[in-house]
């Protein structure tokens, strides 16, 4: 059957530039699966309190991690892709696209489906599903194709936070600096999400966010649409193919923004907490990330890294994202393989 892959990511301004990562931001942030608020309430907060000022600072972000190839994000989704299509039948057509920013999710579907594919296979790359990231890329995707006269069969990869390959690919990525780096202590973190999103996707009304933490303790129907309740299950399993005992890692949940509550732990408290703990190399997981981006090299690796540092710890050390190691380029293709 002849078959078309897209591969999704979720995106990057241009270049730091601050026009392009207003851009970017606009995009972005007036998705409603985002910014879950009332569309009035999305416009004030967007158009008076964040365009005006972030795209300047973001930039400057941006800027800090930006590479000859361009955006690292969109780099290694570029290499990844190549290496998925590698691993696939040669008649197979693979591409990628972003969700926000370029290449486009449309031009991309476009180029893909002018080849009369009988199949289409999407893969969010997304480990755990949140709406705002697994739902608004499905969402667009879905928007597209429903436009088209012609719409092939559509199949698409689940999230992967609990498939053995993934986490194989995570593990292979720590393991040579859990050996020559030797932490005091081990650091999950997880991009974060508003409390409120998390209880929109529960399964079971009232079981997510408990204050004992019972309801991530296990995953199940409960909470399996639950990203915090995702995040802990990918913990578990990698700790235990790391041979990890429970007292040496920690999960936190990073980005939060604004005064709504976010999912906690809150990761830039923990790497202080941590440091004050007398914890001095601290050696930093993100398995929500399949390629290193802002949220890693930047937010982690400088911003986390100095917060460390004045508690008085010694070293903070960021493990790569999955990106696209041989490791991650197998398990992706077995992934699109069973889709």
């Amino acid at each position: 059957m002849k078959t078309a892959v897209l591969v999704l990511n979720l995106g990057s301004p241009d270049s730091p530039a601050p026009g392009k990562v207003r851009r970017y931001l606009r995009e972005f942030l007036s998705d409603p699966r985002v910014i879950d608020i009332n569309a009035a309430g999305r416009w004030a907060l967007l158009n008076l309190f964040i365009l005006p000022f972030r795209p300047r600072k973001s930039g400057e972000a941006y800027a800090k991690i930006w590479s000859p190839a361009g955006s690292p994000l969109v780099d290694h989704t570029r290499t990844f892709t190549a290496k998925l299509k590698a691993r696939l039948p040669p008649d197979w057509d693979v591409d990628f696209a972003m969700r926000y920013g370029s290449p486009s999710m449309a031009s991309r579907l476009e180029g893909l489906l002018a080849k009369s594919p009988e199949r289409l296979i999407l893969f969010p790359m997304y480990p755990q599903y949140a709406s705002s990231s697994t739902g608004s890329t499905l969402e667009k995707a879905f928007s597209l194709l429903g436009k088209r006269w012609n719409v092939p069969s559509v199949s698409v990869v689940p999230p992967f936070f609990s498939h053995a390959g993934f986490l194989e690919a995570c593990a292979a990525q720590g393991r040579p600096l859990l050996e020559s780096f030797r932490p005091d202590h081990i650091l999950f973190s997880y991009h974060g999400l508003p409390e409120r999103q998390i209880r929109k996707s529960e399964s079971l009304a009232g079981h997510c966010l408990q204050a004992d933490d019972a309801c991530c303790a296990s995953y199940s129907w409960k909470n399996n649409f639950c990203y915090r309740a995702q995040c802990f299950e990918t913990t578990r399993r990698l700790a235990a193919i790391l041979g990890l005992a429970p007292s040496r890692y920690s999960i936190g949940f990073q980005s939060r923004l604004g005064r709504t509550p976010w999912i906690k732990p809150y990761t830039d408290l923990l790497v202080t907490d941590l440091a004050k703990q007398g914890k001095k190399r601290l050696l930093v997981f993100e398995p929500s990330f399949t390629a290193d981006c802002l949220e890693t090299l930047e937010e982690i690796a400088i911003r986390a890294q100095a917060t460390f540092l004045e508690a008085g710890g010694e070293r903070l050390m960021l493990v790569p994202a999955v990106n696209s190691s041989d490791a991650w380029a197998d398990a992706a293709a077995d992934l699109v393989s069973r889709a």
